[in-house]
């Protein structure tokens, strides 16, 4: 059974703005070039043009051999997971297009695997090349004809196979242009440029040494406010309090804790009060200035902001009971979901992954979002948010390596705290 290797691109210079993809179909065993194509689609989105590209490299993968196996290999951490299963299609643009890719092939055939920016090269290049002709009125040609594969039948076969290949990628049809922003942004074309390089990690929390450096993200608790004592609900829609006293003299010892392990090279932080003081305090003693990045934001709890969980199950019964038993579910008075909660933070984690590839960097948060990278990177359910204790001023640790994995390195560790 042939097997090739399908790399995939696109681009739009805008977001929504000019678009177009490229895609190439090389044999696995030589590595040598069977197809390529690219094409110019007018105004569109990243998510839009990475998708036309995919279905473009496997329709003339199976013009070549609808019997092959194939593995896919794009930079868009987006259309990866999406079609390996891992994450939801939620967008109405998305799912047909999800549905035409995979319908090229039978399920099981075709595996997908996310790659460095650098390391597809030769479909970035197409993308780009019809992106340029497309803004001069021109139509995108190969720079050399693609060469034929070597047959295994009568001769002249894979070449009648290449040229239906090429002819598959000349009728690519055009799809829907339109994409709402939230999706663009879910779009984790930035991820490209997480590092492959094998330069040294900090010491505290190496990497392994035959993966590269990893984007490590050290995770911080907050430190105590007045509500944190009494276990009430405190999220992003609520009053905003500062820290307490205590909460501060934690600040202060964790500070100290990450000066003495001199690993953290930059501090992010959520917008609310608690965090941005916890992360200024910490900040201060290391010597660097603070980001702020909206996506760290703790869940927008609703009716509930100020609540304990007992006043909440007494005064809305059932939707408390909803919340906790399904990760759709929003609080009462039009909070924020679990699911809406890990969405945003996706988008977050692959932000500041790409942005801080190799790197160490402090993300000073809250319990939602720390859970919901973690429960991401160990791959496990909803309900794992309700399994893990997370105490205030806490360190948790997750490691971001170049071929998409995570390694969970530190949870909950308070030993900074004590005297």
């Amino acid at each position: 059974m042939r097997e090739f290797v399908v790399e995939a691109d696109g681009g739009s210079r805008g977001n929504p703005g000019p678009a177009g993809y490229g895609a190439a179909v090389s044999d696995a065993a030589t590595g040598e070039t069977l197809a390529e194509a690219a094409e110019f689609i007018g105004v569109a989105t990243n998510n839009v043009a990475e998708y036309r590209g995919l279905l473009a490299g496997l329709r003339a993968a199976h013009a070549l051999d609808p019997e092959a196996r194939v593995a896919v290999r794009m930079d868009s951490k987006l259309v990866v997971e999406q079609m390996s299963g891992r994450w939801k299609i939620k967008h109405p643009d998305m799912k047909p297009l999800a549905m035409e890719a995979r319908a090229v092939f039978p399920p099981g055939r075709v595996t997908y695997q996310w790659i460095p920016r650098e390391q597809n090269k030769h479909a970035d290049r197409l993308a780009n090349e019809a992106m340029d002709a497309g803004a001069k009125g021109e139509t995108w040609t190969p720079r050399t004809p693609a060469p034929a594969l070597e047959p295994e039948g009568p001769p002249g076969d894979a070449r009648a196979g290449a040229a239906a290949a090429r002819a598959a990628l000349a009728q690519e049809r055009p799809v829907p242009a339109s994409e709402p922003a939230d999706e663009a942004r879910s779009d984790t074309r930035a991820a490209r440029t997480v590092a492959s390089s094998a330069t040294t990690s900090a010491p505290g929390w190496s990497a392994a040494p035959d993966l590269g450096a990893p984007a490590t993200f050290v995770l911080l608790r907050h430190g105590e406010t007045p509500l944190t004592p009494q276990k009430r609900f405190s999220g992003s829609g609520g009053s905003d309090p500062a820290l307490s006293e205590v909460g501060r003299e934690q600040a202060r010892l964790v500070a100290g804790a990450l000066a003495r392990r001199g690993t953290v090279q930059a501090v992010v932080a959520s917008p609310l009060a608690r965090t941005r003081e916890t992360a200024a305090i910490v900040a201060d003693r290391l010597g660097l200035d603070v980001r702020v990045d909206d996506g760290l934001r703790e869940t927008d709890f609703g009716a509930w902001e100020g609540l304990t969980f007992g006043e909440a199950r007494e005064r809305h019964p059932d939707d408390l009971t909803a919340w906790l038993g399904d990760p759709e579910a929003r609080p009462t008075g039009g909070g924020e979901s679990f699911a809406e909660t890990a969405e945003r933070i996706e988008e977050a984690r692959a932000r500041l992954v790409a942005e801080y590839a190799g790197r160490t960097v402090l993300l000073v948060t809250h319990v939602t979002p720390i859970k919901t990278l973690l429960r991401l990177a160990l791959g496990a359910p909803p309900e794992a948010l309700f399994r893990m204790e997370l105490s205030a001023a806490s360190l948790s640790a997750v490691a971001y390596y170049a071929d998409g994995n995570a390694s969970v390195r530190l949870f909950n560790d308070t030993s900074h705290l004590r005297p």
